[in-house]
């Protein structure tokens, strides 16, 4: 592999200037909210939203990760948003590039899912894909030398999703990333009272609680429930916001939450 998947969004959902994309980042890491118990977690979810929207809480999910040891492979999942995806599609390439630099794709755990049914090579839908590359400029601030997993999931299952994360679960090197936004496009107090019943489900690990408007991300979100069940591991919700909250109008707002999982 010697392809580099080049930055999709730089410009639109975050700044492609080096400089002040470091700047934005290191600031909604000072910022954000601190959880009501720090833990150094396993797994998080955090929103992919343009930062002007979601930067302030994926910074909540983000920031618990500095207080521990370099994580040196991030196993990243999100939903596919620009093409149809039957299963999980990963990558051939050899990088993801943002404007901070290359991130290198860990061949070795990607050949290792492939005898995985629902895992397949699709890098048409990484090319234009958001949901993925807005976490990596996040990742980069935090760890001097990691690589990832990147999957986006489509037409499968909770359980197809926690076969995945099971395969690649790791040891503390490994920190497991799902992004999702929450509900889509209701009302504030809508959304409020939506999101609000997707974190109770979240945090309880009650993957069957979570339906078609609790999160874009649902299906990740579900699996890495029913593995976080599996392991054992305690849910939080550290932030619970919507775009009403951070920028734009509250007729029609996007839910964002971050949770941890330890």
């Amino acid at each position: 592999m010697t392809h580099i998947r080049p930055p999709a969004v730089a410009g639109t959902f975050y700044p492609a200037d080096a400089r002040r994309l470091q700047r934005v980042v290191n600031e909604f890491l000072d910022t954000a909210v601190s959880p009501p118990t720090l833990t150094l977690p396993k797994a998080i979810i955090a929103p992919h939203a343009g930062y002007i929207y979601s930067g302030p809480i994926a910074g909540s999910a983000y920031k618990p990760l500095a207080a521990g040891q370099p994580v040196h492979r991030v196993i990243l999942i999100g939903p596919a948003h620009t093409m149809a995806v039957r299963g999980l599609a990963t990558v051939s390439v050899a990088a993801f590039a943002t404007p901070l630099g290359a991130v290198t794709v860990d061949s070795q755990a990607v050949a290792a899912l492939q005898p995985l049914p629902q895992v397949d090579i699709l890098d048409a839908a990484h090319a234009q894909e958001h949901g993925l590359e807005v976490h990596l400029p996040f990742l980069q601030t935090l760890y001097p030398d990691f690589t990832i997993v990147p999957l986006v999931a489509g037409q499968t299952t909770g359980a197809e999703v926690a076969e995945v994360l099971a395969a690649v679960w790791g040891g503390p090197e490994t920190l497991i990333v799902i992004s999702s936004d929450l509900s889509h496009y209701y009302d504030y107090h809508t959304a409020q009272q939506l999101d609000r019943a997707t974190a109770q489900a979240i945090q309880t690990l009650q993957p069957e609680k979570l339906g078609k408007e609790s999160a874009c991300g649902r299906i990740p979100i579900q699996g890495l429930l029913l593995q976080a069940q599996a392991e054992k591991l305690a849910g939080q919700t550290v932030d619970l916001r919507n775009s009403g909250d951070t920028a734009g109008s509250k007729e029609r707002v996007v839910g964002y939450g971050a949770f941890l999982f330890a």
